[in-house]
């Protein structure tokens, strides 16, 4: 398997998206069913790890064009199992970013990614924001209310998900997604036979 350190050094070799490092790091550590068993990331060549990101507007018509992005992107790499997906998950937490992630002086803009560190590995998507607040799932009771329901969306449809610690620059909220093809008439959620992590809170 792949350990978090090795992620990490990929991650090191795209300098121009630092941010991520911290949350593959995170999806490489407890959650390596994830990722391809691997002698070293060399196996993927010279085109991998592939990384795409973008810094969307600050604005919530931007989600849209966060969403074609995901599946252009997807659909170039040849990841088309699990594209409907990680395009709704990522709007999601896109949205929450958005919505309650209020700027503040030398943090983090917002920025979508994307990254398959291996040939036929799982896909990260990943959010990052400037807030400190972590992402918080609502309780039953709660579930009518507006913040944080898309969580609900964001734990049914991937196979992890979680939150780096707050730090100086803000957060990134992260999703998995498996690898492989599921069973014809069954959701790639139920697909995946992987536990999720304890639900971490709200941005």
């Amino acid at each position: 398997m792949m350990s978090p350190a090795s992620l990490a050094q990929a991650a090191d070799r795209g300098s121009h998206w630092p941010w991520l490092v911290s949350a593959a790091e995170m999806a490489a550590g407890p959650y390596r069913a994830l990722l391809p068993a691997a002698a070293s990331l060399l196996a993927g060549g010279a085109l991998f790890p592939r990384v795409a990101e973008r810094t969307p507007a600050d604005e919530l018509s931007s989600v849209a064009d966060a969403r074609q992005f995901a599946q252009t992107t997807l659909r170039r790499w040849g990841v088309t199992s699990r594209c409907d997906d990680i395009t709704v998950v990522l709007s999601e937490l896109l949205t929450n970013a958005l919505r309650y992630a209020l700027p503040r002086p030398g943090g983090w803009p917002v920025r979508v990614g994307l990254l398959q560190p291996l040939p036929g590995s799982g896909v990260l998507c990943a959010v990052a924001d400037p807030s400190p607040d972590l992402p918080v799932i609502p309780q039953p009771s709660n579930y009518l209310s507006e913040s944080g329901r898309g969580l609900h969306v964001v734990e049914e449809l991937s196979d992890e998900w979680g939150c780096t610690p707050p730090g100086p620059l803000g957060k990134v909220v992260w999703a998995a997604f498996a690898a492989g093809s599921e069973a014809p008439g069954e959701s790639p959620a139920t697909a995946a036979a992987v536990s999720r992590p304890g639900a971490p809170g709200r941005p």
